[in-house]
């Protein structure tokens, strides 16, 4: 089947975004206008020859998740988003709040946090996307399924999701954060949304979830300065900066360590660990 408008956007979108908007160098060689084709295609975890085939105009229709990973490569706008997903013939997706797109802005600024963990979430804290040194500090994130994509759903019921928390004081305040989160989500969502879900799931599964909301507590704050334990290199004190896109009610979550401090050394040596990952995972 052909998509030739559809074709021609991505084509053009492709054309538009330069290597440095996502990190790459640009190189003496490069003649192509814009991100190569196979550019796209890694940022979109796809195959370059199904990518291609789509740009070209043939081939199957792409499927809404597919849609979404190319969106989020060609670091779309909200508008740009809805027109891709109306030229590939599914119409316009619901804007519910805190949905699966991240803003430009906020992957622009992510792209240049290399050596640092920081992740976006939405409201229901979904991790939407991770940089490396954040896997390499919790772990993947972004493939779970169902309730479970919620840290908020793990939290409280699922086994060992609270080693990384160092001691009592830490676990319990994050404790309160997510559980004044998801109240305050709820009461806007209300009953019949994905929080309520959520919600009826944690009250049927947690002694701890049930006391918490019982306490009817808004607007907790995340400590300053938490400490982690890190399996593979120790101790960590690290401080939690947020930044909020209010228009998509998404958050950027960074973690820092004090400047010469023992935390920040362990986090250099924690870049080099997800390094030699993430190339032990390609080859």
């Amino acid at each position: 089947m052909e998509y030739l408008e559809l074709s021609d956007f991505l084509r053009k979108r492709r054309e538009a975004l330069q290597p440095e908007d996502i990190g790459l160098p640009r190189g003496r060689r490069r003649r192509t206008p814009g991100l190569r084709r196979e550019e796209v295609a890694s940022l979109a975890v796809m195959s370059t020859d199904y990518y291609s085939r789509l740009e070209g105009g043939r081939g199957p229709q792409p499927s809404m998740e597919m849609l979404a990973a190319i969106a989020r490569a060609l670091r779309l706008t909200l508008a740009e988003r809805d027109h891709l997903y109306v030229l590939a013939g599914h119409g316009v997706p619901p804007r519910s709040a805190g949905g699966d797109h991240v803003n430009p802005g906020l992957l622009r600024i992510i792209d240049r946090l290399v050596d640092t963990p920081a992740q976006v979430l939405n409201r229901l804290g979904e991790t939407l996307l991770q940089t490396p040194m954040d896997i390499a500090f919790e772990g993947e994130l972004t493939n779970f399924e169902g309730l479970e994509r919620s840290a908020i759903h793990r939290w409280f019921l699922r086994e060992g999701e609270r080693d990384l928390y160092a001691d009592d004081e830490v676990r319990a305040n994050h404790s309160r954060v997510l559980v004044s989160g998801l109240r305050s989500v709820y009461a806007t969502d209300g009953d019949k949304s994905r929080a309520g879900s959520i919600l009826r799931a944690l009250l049927d599964g947690s002694e701890e979830f049930r006391r918490l909301w019982g306490v009817h507590e808004v607007g907790i704050r995340h400590l300053e300065a938490k400490r982690f334990r890190h399996l593979g290199v120790g101790e960590l004190e690290l401080h939690c900066q947020l930044l909020d896109d209010l228009e998509q009610q998404q958050t950027l979550l960074v973690f820092t360590a004090r400047p010469g401090s023992v935390s920040a050394e362990r986090l250099e040596l924690l870049s080099v660990i997800g390094s030699q990952r993430l190339l032990s995972t390609e080859k």
